[in-house]
Order: C-alpha cells, then structure tokens, then sequence
C-alpha cells in the first residue's frame, strides 16, 4: 500500500528547503536551511538531516523523495552536469542518496520541479502544455506537455537559461560572460543578476535587482530604465519560446516572478517579437510563488 505522504527537497544555491504533503496538495511541515556551498558531502548529509525532520513529522519512516537540483542528471553517466552549484557536477547524487536514505529517490531540474508543481495543482493545472521559468539567480525552465515533464535525451528540455538572448548584437552578448562557458546566454540577461548588470552597464551603479524593480515602482528614472531594458530582454527571451514551442500558458517564479511590471508589459511588448506579430500566450506568476519549486519536488515521487 502506498503512503499518503510525500517529501520534497529544493536544493538552491544558498538554501535548501524541505515540504512535508499528502497527495491531496496539503502542506504539513516545511522548513529551509542553509546550503553548505562548495561542500558535497555536507550538502547529501544536509538533505538527510531535512528528510529525517519531515519523516517525524509524519511518524513515518522510508517515505519517497523528490529533490530538485540546480543542473540535471547526465543519461550517460548518471552524474550532475549544467549545475551552477560547480560542486555537484561530476557527482553520482542519486546513487549517493539512494545510498544514504536506503530508499528510491527521484532527482530532476529544479525548473521542472515548478513546472510540476504548477501544472498539477497551479497556474497550469488546465493547460495542456506549460512552459515555466525560473527568474532567480540563474535562469532556467521546465515544460510539461500533458501532465507530464519533457526531460528528453539528453536530459535538457526547456534548458531556456543557456541560450544566447534572440535578436541582440554580438558585443551585447560578448559583454556577458555566463559560468557555462559562452557568452550572453539568456541567464545573463534575464535573470536577477542580469538585471543588476544591465543596471550597472546603463547607470555605473551596482544595486542589487530587488531595489532596482523596487526603485522604479517609486518612479526612479534610472531604475525605470534599467527595468524598461530588462523587459524587452524578457520579451526577446520569451518570444524566442512562443515561437518554437507556441504554450498555452508561461509561468514565472524565482526573485524577479515578483516585479508586477512584468505582467503589466510583457502582454504589450511580446506581438513585436513574435513570429505573425500577434501573441494571446499568458504570462503568470507561479501559484505557488517560492515554495512551488519544493511542492514540485514532493510530486516526482507521487508515482
């Protein structure tokens, strides 16, 4: 018989959060903690630790896990690869973890973890094929065609973040060096970070992007332009999307998802970039907002 409860684990950059559920979509402990960066062994015993805490809550031991990662699994070599947390790649995480909790354990993307999340209970949930974005402080995205996620064979479908940004000069982009190697990927751009150095490239002033979107909603001129400029980065990006994979719906979450200008501007700004001139694709905030990236977690061992 199978268990009611799920366990999901968000494994970010600087914390790692965990959720107790039951399938009903309900939320019954959930905590974060900081991520020991740079520390592998820490990081699998940090995971452990989140687990153990969730099974008491539960009074259940051996339940299924989820955990979303910054990076993907290697189908050759059943390693972590494309991890902007550098101290995982390279690493045989799932076999690690399997070993250590003694159970199954499911790993994917953290961005298919919120598409996920959103399409079985959030902003998706009636919509046949999602496309959902992280905006934090990397870039990526996860796809959902029918319930379910496109991981293809090489274990990076919607891999968005590592794109070079559509329809922009090359010095623009050689100005942006990413930590995959290239340059002016749309992770460079679109992401927090991104907007804090478009901020930087326009004004000389480094401010972090929560105070630059925060800023202009005050009706700062510097930040209002800073952030006009980060919105046709986003429509680039985004059209570059619509224009192969034409979703029903595109979802926004991480730190910059929050920016209410996006979904006063994006609507206007996308007909320019997208193939026909028209665009009626929705662009909404996650449902979930921060925790559906965990939520989502919890549901790849929902099977």
């Amino acid at each position: 018989m199978r268990s009611d409860w799920l366990v999901g684990i968000d494994l970010g950059g600087t914390k790692t959060e965990v959720i107790l559920m039951d399938r009903q979509s309900n939320e019954h402990f959930r905590t974060r903690v900081a991520t020991p960066a740079g520390d592998y062994r820490a990081t699998l015993e940090t995971i452990q630790s989140l687990v153990l805490k969730a099974e008491s809550v539960a009074g259940v031991r051996g339940l299924p896990v989820g955990v979303g990662i910054p990076g993907s699994i290697s189908g050759v070599t059943g390693t972590v690869k494309n991890g902007n947390s550098v101290w995982l790649n390279g690493r045989p995480m799932q076999e690690d973890l399997c070993a250590m909790l003694q159970r199954p354990v499911t790993l994917t993307n953290d961005a298919n973890c919120l598409a996920l999340s959103e399409t079985t209970d959030g902003a998706g949930k009636h919509h046949n094929v999602i496309f959902a974005a992280i905006l934090g402080t990397g870039c990526g995205a996860g796809v959902s065609v029918n319930g379910r996620i496109l991981t293809g064979p090489n274990g990076v479908a919607g891999e968005w973040g590592h794109n070079p940004l559509a329809w922009t000069p090359q010095f623009e982009l050689e100005q942006r060096p990413c930590f995959c190697g290239r340059h002016g990927c749309n992770e460079t751009f679109l992401s927090g970070t991104g907007l804090s150095l478009t901020h930087q490239f326009l004004h000389g002033q480094t401010l972090p992007a929560k105070n630059v979107t925060e800023n202009a909603r005050s009706g700062d001129k510097a930040a209002t332009e800073t952030l006009n400029r980060y919105l046709d980065h986003l429509a680039r990006g985004l059209a570059a999307v619509i224009n192969v994979l034409d979703p029903d719906i595109i979802v926004l979450g991480g730190g910059m998802s929050n920016a209410e200008q996006i979904y006063q501007e994006l609507p206007k700004r996308l007909p320019s970039y997208v193939f026909g001139g028209e665009c009626n694709t929705p662009v909404v905030r996650a449902v979930h907002g921060d925790s559906s990236g965990v939520r989502g977690a919890a549901w790849l061992g929902s099977g």
